[in-house]
């Protein structure tokens, strides 16, 4: 199971390196240092799921800049993921690593695994580079989620982290105006944010 602001449970799953074509393991240890992105889907193969994947795709340099590393996880093989990247157009050229949780057992460990279908829910969770969760989301199979929010999420997170102290208000991007708290701006955060 996962609590937020605490360490994330360690783990081993076999991926598919697209770039190298080839397959590997990799563990929480291995994102050391690094913000980790573990973005979970319910399969290959399916018609949501490509979408989604490709969108990481365009935005992969931008979370590289920010020092972490994308691993897409669903319960197929890496063989599937290969044939998948192979077959499906809008998947050429995914570079980041694409983990076969294929028994079920990593998706079931966090809760979000589907028993009738065998698949995990669509979930991303955002791992900081001391290993410690900090970001949770889950949502319904039918709809794919928004890469561009995912981002602005891990940005807001890197700023508070670098910046202790503050926080950041709704729909903070980066540039944007942050806030300390204190209990002489309880009830008037407005005259901050002007």
């Amino acid at each position: 199971m996962y609590n937020i602001d605490q360490k994330f449970p360690d783990f081993s799953l076999e991926i598919y390196d697209p770039e190298k074509d080839d397959v590997g393991k990799i563990t929480i240890s291995d994102f050391s240092g690094r913000w980790l992105v573990l973005f979970f889907y319910p399969a290959d193969f399916t018609f949501v799921c490509p979408t989604e994947l490709v969108d990481l795709q365009r935005r992969y340099d931008d979370f590289k800049k920010l020092n972490a590393e994308i691993v897409s996880v669903s319960t197929d093989t890496v063989h599937s993921h290969k044939a998948w990247v192979e077959m499906e157009e809008i998947l050429k050229g995914i570079k980041y690593k694409m983990a076969a949780d294929h028994n079920g057992k990593f998706s079931k460990d966090l809760g979000i695994y589907y028993e009738e279908s065998g698949k995990s829910h669509r979930a991303v969770f955002i791992i900081d580079p001391d290993g410690v969760l900090r970001s949770v989301q889950i949502v319904a199979d039918a709809i794919g989620r928004s890469v561009g929010e995912i981002f602005r999420q891990l940005k807001a997170l890197d700023f508070v982290r670098k910046n202790p102290g503050h926080v950041c208000p709704a729909s903070w991007d980066e540039g944007a105006q942050t806030l300390i708290p204190s209990i002489k701006k309880a009830g008037k955060v407005y005259k901050d944010l002007k």
